[in-house]
């Protein structure tokens, strides 16, 4: 019994990731439509302004306790400062000098990162048949990437492309820290807080740029772009990766970033009507069995979950 609930918790926690992944896959679409009006910072402080009223109102209706101990809020300004505000400034500037397609394949590191920091401080294993599903993964990145920007893959030595090196970092000390902290709160508290710090440490930009004349020209398909990157991409995702590390290794939850490209590929050919290349697709089923490989438990536990059922 212990054994079916423990695999049912990995698939969830397995769901959890992907729903996350798919959020942030689409958010370069809905960023792509929103930055004609408005500017890349600018944008940074109402994603984290709505997502911080959204997870707030959400905490009220579950009537979950939002009062923290003091000798936690360290920790939660750490994880803050990192994993949000950090992470997006270094993003949103990095898209200023390279392209999305670029940024898409360079994020791939980020797994590379975890998977070293997991071993030094978690004490994490790593096995060869991780390894090779991260290459295989990587592999389909690559292809993906390329064929979205009509490019062959090149590598292109400039301040975005350190800047988005450093990102995949932060991220990976991010996870890493999230798993090892443990914090005694759930998780929507945390991101809660880490959203609301978000906030408050991006708030000057929009102040600097004078970003609210902007709000004025957005149209109701802009609004609707900026309200799911609020909600979805700053709020619920943030807060389904915390629920996530709760359960699976941070290694392996920081594979499903290799879904990224995928999401981010249908979103494009469903929303802004791109191409779809063979390619491309081949390119999405190396990644997705890249990421069956390294979390291996998940066919098992889709077998047993779907048997079940049928009992």
């Amino acid at each position: 019994m212990l054994l079916v609930t423990t695999s049912k918790s990995r698939l969830t926690a397995s769901m959890y990731a992907t729903m996350s992944i798919s959020f942030w896959g689409v958010s370069f679409v809905s960023t792509k439509a929103v930055l004609g009006k408005l500017d890349p910072y600018s944008l940074l402080v109402l994603r984290f302004g709505i997502g911080a009223l959204f997870l707030l109102l959400l905490l009220l209706v579950l009537r979950t306790r939002i009062f923290i101990s003091l000798k936690h809020l360290p920790h939660l300004m750490i994880l803050g400062i990192l994993g949000v505000f950090v992470h997006q400034v270094l993003q949103a500037t990095a898209l200023l000098t390279i392209d999305a397609s670029s940024a898409g394949w360079l994020i791939s590191f980020s797994p590379i990162f975890t998977v070293i920091l997991s071993l030094l401080f978690l004490h994490e294993k790593i096995s060869f048949t991780k390894v090779a599903g991260m290459v295989l993964a990587i592999t389909g990145v690559l292809l993906v990437t390329s064929t979205r920007s009509g490019h062959s893959f090149q590598i292109a030595m400039n301040i975005g492309f350190f800047l988005m090196i450093l990102s995949t970092l932060n991220w990976a000390v991010y996870s890493v820290l999230l798993r090892t902290l443990k914090l005694p709160y759930p998780p929507l508290l945390v991101t809660f807080y880490m959203s609301l710090l978000g906030l408050i440490l991006t708030t000057p930009f929009i102040i600097r740029n004078r970003g609210w004349e902007s709000l004025s020209l957005l149209t109701h398909t802009e609004w609707a772009h900026l309200l799911f990157l609020g909600i979805f991409v700053s709020g619920i995702a943030y807060w389904y990766w915390g629920k996530a590390l709760e359960v699976l290794e941070a290694s392996k939850v920081s594979m499903f970033l290799y879904l990224e490209p995928i999401t981010t590929l249908i979103a494009a050919v469903l929303l802004l009507q791109e191409k779809i290349l063979l390619i491309s697709v081949a390119g999405g089923i190396i990644i997705i069995i890249g990421v069956i490989i390294v979390n291996g438990h998940l066919m098992p536990m889709l077998f047993n979950f779907f048997k079940k059922k049928r009992l």
